[in-house]
């Protein structure tokens, strides 16, 4: 596969090694090898933890470095330097590898508000207003089901507006913009699109009556405003947010982050900052679930391709949501993958994403007032009970990931409960929440009937109703590798009236993983500190692998509106990269029959 350069060891004329350099990530790359050696660059520096974090800074500071903000559970440090310091940098002992400190956006929007302008002028905006108003049955969950009480949602966002569907619960705000350090502020939202994914979370529906309430409509919401009233910001806002929701999940009561952010993967995810800060957050026990990006479609062609996962779509343990589109009923039996929502696998590293799949196309949330996205797109706007502009229709793998917060919540109220009446305290890990959402998730069909592949679709879209039949279903207490199963599990669902039947298997790394084993035992890969996919020892999978060894990348792809990463995509049909192609059918469609040899993790 394709990685970034990584600067070899270097010898001296003598035969001696001279200093180790740091690992750069393509955009530093591009910054030494201009000719422009005047002005300053803002970077991100990961430490490798071999000099003491204070002696690192103080040396830092005393070339005339800015240090700016300290993450140290991602060990990431802030800095604006001169361009001409930045050979001295990859020198510097503790340097690990740099990073630019890249533009964040909300997912691209260009492609997905074309589409929902073209709703719009069509008349079909009132159908998706209809259609909000179904968000929890569509997800299969009932008015007696959970509503996330005692759940927190951190969005990291724009920011939330303290409109009447959320502002009873917004429990906490605060500002990283422009490099602020946690200001605490009254909440405000300039650009709309926080206040959008908050309401699609957690909203109640007050000025519509509850008929665009969100999934989640007890849950608190603590607003991280990172980006501004145009919908950008940085990575070190981001970071700085997320570690400041990892350090003070407690005392704020977050047990869950929406990040419907991103920017393209510059460098693997190993060595990306944001990536780092997402897997600290899940090793702290927080639930990360991020948008995969709107980059699906060659926007010269208007083709479908794949690899356009951003960062942090490509963290591990994150909970990547692509969008699927519900045309519109009940019965998930119709829903398809957008065109738009980005596929995997997530470029550099070719990890499997995205995780699932989960309604995102068309959703009526509350409107920011005066924000950015209403007054723009003023003919987005939905009604109120009272015939006032107060709701907006948005689209994109943003608003899928808003769902599936909400979703998260619903389910993390539903294991608490079912602890409670086990009198345990123990609770599900995210680990097993994904396992359970990718077992139950229904495998989705293209509008042809074939079914998409695990690069379009991730494990299928995602299944309320046997989820919450999962979690009330097991004992976490159950001690590692034993059976925890308590009820019976039965592996479909009914929406609507119709019985569908549940995937049945996982992507665990580059594997297909299926058979009822996969979620009969609490394996030690649903422990808290498991990254997601890593390599378990003694582990028995399935024979079905993602994708072959023969992965081969091209350079240099320009890909979307200043989206630039890789190269030699051919779009269309097959999935061919550089020169040759990497997947058939046989690995990206659906796992073996029943009567295959089974494998699980142990």
């Amino acid at each position: 596969m394709l990685v970034t350069s990584q600067a070899p060891v270097m010898f001296a004329g003598n035969g001696g090694p001279l200093k180790k350099k740091a690992r750069v990530d393509r955009q530093i790359e591009q910054i030494e090898q201009s000719l422009v050696s005047t002005g300053t660059v803002s970077v991100i520096v990961r430490t490798d933890g071999t000099t003491d974090w204070g002696s690192l800074i103080k040396t830092l500071r005393s070339r005339g470095i800015y240090v700016g903000r300290q993450a140290r559970r991602s060990n990431a440090i802030s800095l604006k330097l001169s361009r001409t310091d930045l050979a001295w940098l990859e020198t510097l002992p503790g340097v690990g590898s740099i990073s630019v400190d890249a533009a964040v956006h909300s997912a691209p929007l260009a492609g997905v508000m074309a589409e929902s302008l073209a709703d719009a002028t069509n008349g079909n905006l009132n159908a998706a207003a209809r259609k909000a108003s179904e968000l929890r049955a569509q997800l299969g969950l009932s008015d007696t089901d959970p509503m996330g009480d005692g759940i927190g949602i951190a969005i990291i966002d724009s920011g939330i507006a303290p409109v009447p569907d959320l502002v009873s619960r917004i429990t906490a705000f605060y500002d990283f913009t422009n490099g602020q350090n946690a200001v605490a502020t009254a909440p405000l939202d300039g650009y709309g699109h926080g206040t959008h994914v908050a309401g699609l979370a957690a909203g109640d529906g007050t000025l519509s009556n509850g008929q665009y309430a969100g999934v989640a409509q007890h849950a608190h919401l603590i607003g991280l405003r990172v980006l501004d009233n145009s919908g950008g910001g940085s990575t070190s806002d981001v970071i700085a947010a997320v570690e400041f929701a990892t350090a003070n999940k407690d005392a704020l009561g977050i047990n869950v982050i929406n990040m419907s952010l991103g920017h393209p993967p510059f460098q693997p995810a190993a060595d990306d900052p944001m990536v780092q800060a997402v897997e600290a957050a899940s090793r702290a026990g927080i639930i990360v679930v991020v948008s995969a990006g709107n980059a699906g479609v060659n926007p010269s062609t208007g083709l479908v391709g794949y690899g356009g996962i951003l960062v942090p779509g490509n963290a591990p343990s994150a909970f990547t949501i692509a969008s699927a589109k519900t045309l519109g009923t009940v019965d998930p039996n119709d829903d398809l993958i957008a065109n738009y929502s980005s596929r995997g696998p997530s470029w550099i590293d070719a990890f499997a994403k995205p995780d699932f799949a989960v309604p995102g196309h068309n959703l009526v949330a509350p409107y920011a007032p005066g924000s950015f996205l209403g007054v723009a797109y003023p003919s987005l706007l939905v009604n109120d009970a009272s015939g006032h502009k107060t709701y907006i229709s948005l689209t994109g793998t943003s608003m899928a990931a808003g769902v599936e917060s909400g979703l998260v919540a619903v389910l993390l109220q539903a294991s608490r409960e079912t602890s409670a009446l086990l009198g345990i305290t123990q609770t599900l890990s995210g680990n097993a929440i994904k396992a359970f959402s990718e077992y139950s998730a229904f495998t989705m069909h293209n509008a042809q009937g074939v079914v998409y592949d695990q690069l379009s679709q991730g494990a299928g879209r995602v299944n309320g109703a046997g989820l919450l039949n999962l979690v009330r279903s097991v004992d976490p207490s159950a001690p590692a590798g034993s059976t925890w199963v308590i009820d019976e599990i039965i592996p479909y669902s009914i929406y609507d009236g119709q019985t569908i039947p549940w995937s049945q298997h996982l992507v665990w790394g580059e594997h297909l993983v299926w058979g009822e084993n996969i979620i009969s035992a609490n394996n030690a890969a649903w422990e808290a500190g498991t990254v997601w996919g890593e390599n378990l020892g003694g582990s028995v999978w399935g024979e079905n692998t993602v994708w072959g060894e023969n992965i081969v990348w091209g350079e240099n792809i320009v890909w979307g509106e200043n989206i630039v990463w890789g190269e030699n995509i051919v779009w269309g049909e097959n999935i061919v990269w550089g020169e040759n192609i990497v997947w058939g059918e046989s690995i990206l469609g659906t796992p073996p029959p029943a009567t295959s040899k089974k494998g699980g993790l142990k």
